[in-house]
């Protein structure tokens, strides 16, 4: 029997997910706007959360740094960008799932839910869903290409080494919006996606991710 919690994630995801995606592929103009409605919104959320001013402002101009590099990372490679958002979704799927099913010692004490087993399973489902984007799309192969002409390492080592490093951001990102969470007081930083809590509480992986691997792109380069 499937809980509540987790049929309002199916709700919310099968809600949301080809919304994201026709802004997505469109690019440029709509997907800026939604860029726009997704800081307004993870901004209030993150205003709402905390009552340091200080903090406020910091968390803000970050937001703004993480979604303009979605937007110029999306418009330099939409196969990289699509990749980044395939590895956080499935980072996050696979805690939830590995974290349910295997429980065992708590991973960090700033987020209870975190344990080894659910860390481990994101990296596991992030690679598989990674390595199977890469081998059957022509984006993703593209992508793997591209990283290995770029480090100069063999393809597959480049690719998979990638893949483990953004899957670490991305449980970094979760850990580091569970702190300010810890730190406010507060279970979720909103309550607009049901099953899910705020829109923050979604894409504190992705927020961390999407700028790190714009950086390491333009170093690379």
């Amino acid at each position: 029997m499937i809980n509540k919690e987790l049929q309002k994630r199916i709700l919310s995801s099968i809600i949301l997910i080809p919304i994201a995606i026709f802004f997505i592929y469109q690019g440029t103009l709509f997907f800026g706007f939604f860029l726009s409605i997704f800081f307004l919104a993870t901004s209030y959320e993150w205003i709402k959360m905390n009552k340091i001013t200080s903090l406020k402002i910091t968390g803000v101009c970050y937001l703004f740094f993480a979604f303009t590099s979605a937007y110029l990372l999306r418009e330099y490679s939409l196969g990289l960008f699509i990749l980044i958002l395939i590895i956080c979704i499935f980072t996050d799927l696979g805690g939830y799932i590995f974290g349910k099913i295997f429980k065992g010692p708590k991973l960090i004490k700033i987020s209870p839910k975190k344990t080894y087993a659910g860390s481990l399973g994101g990296f596991i489902l992030s690679l598989v869903a990674a390595l199977i984007y890469s081998k059957y799309t022509f984006l993703g192969g593209l992508i793997n290409l591209n990283l290995s002409l770029l480090t100069g390492m063999g393809v597959n080592k480049t690719y998979l080494l990638f893949i483990l490093v953004i899957s670490l951001i991305s449980q970094i990102g979760d850990l580091i919006i569970s702190y300010f969470k810890r730190l406010a007081k507060v279970k979720d930083t909103g309550n607009l996606l049901p099953g899910h809590g705020g829109l923050l509480d979604r894409i504190d992986g992705i927020i961390f991710a999407i700028p790190i691997s714009y950086l390491l792109l333009n170093y690379l380069r």
